[in-house]
């Protein structure tokens, strides 16, 4: 199963990349969380399939001009996959480039996603997913 969870992810950051941010919502658990960790902005969780597209309609988005999200890295962590992130956008007033890179680990319950965890550094991000520093 975690073969198909990693091309599922890497299919939604796909999307993702182009400005698609409702891909994969389909795949979202009714009872989903997506957890910021604090150095976040916006930190904390988010629990629910309509809590998330607050956070994403209220808070990301109004925050930035074409902003997109895209995967560079890929790990499988069993019923987690562990993504490095690389988001982009533009300031809304600027229109300067920002950009921040950090992981996400998805956690799946068969098909579903339960879980969207974002977290800054590798290691941390390794260790939520119970995968050794690799």
């Amino acid at each position: 199963m975690s073969g198909k969870n990693v091309e599922t992810v890497q299919g939604i950051y796909e999307r993702w990349g182009q400005g698609d941010f409702r891909a994969g919502v389909e795949l979202y658990d009714p009872h989903i969380v997506l957890v910021l960790r604090p150095e976040f902005p916006e930190s904390g969780p988010h629990y629910g399939i309509e809590a998330i597209a607050r956070y994403m309609r209220d808070d990301f988005l109004r925050d930035f001009t074409e902003p997109t999200i895209s995967g560079d890295e890929f790990l499988d962590a069993g019923d987690s996959v562990v993504v490095q992130v690389d988001q982009r956008a533009s300031g809304p007033r600027s229109g300067a480039p920002v950009g921040m890179r950090y992981y996400q680990v998805w956690t799946f319950r068969g098909d579903s996603v339960i879980r969207i965890e974002s977290i800054m550094e590798r290691s941390d991000a390794l260790h939520a997913a119970g995968l050794a520093d690799i």
